[in-house]
């Protein structure tokens, strides 16, 4: 799954636009001034990019949260694989 994030390599500001075009395989220069067109066009997507600066993770974050969702999930199956050995010799005990 393709998951959007701020890009640290590829930044100006936030890295909002870089992270939009690694996403899209995109110049990131085109995405900026595709941005900066609508910016000066009208005021509204500033406060759109501001607002997903503050939202998206960075690049960073989501592996960091990703790396901590398989740990858990390695975690979840190896107490479910504990407990069916548990009640496995349980029953063999009676």
């Amino acid at each position: 799954m393709t998951r959007l994030y701020r890009s640290e390599e590829d930044r100006m500001l936030g890295g909002v636009c870089g992270g939009i075009a690694e996403i899209y395989d995109l110049d990131p220069s085109l995405v900026r001034i595709v941005t900066l067109l609508v910016i000066l066009s009208s005021g509204a997507p500033l406060i759109l990019y501001l607002a997903a600066w503050l939202i998206i993770p960075s690049k960073s974050e989501v592996e960091d949260l990703e790396e901590n969702q398989n740990r858990n999930e390695e975690k979840e199956e190896s107490s479910e694989k504990a407990q069916e050995q548990e009640s496995e010799e349980t029953s063999e005990e009676e």
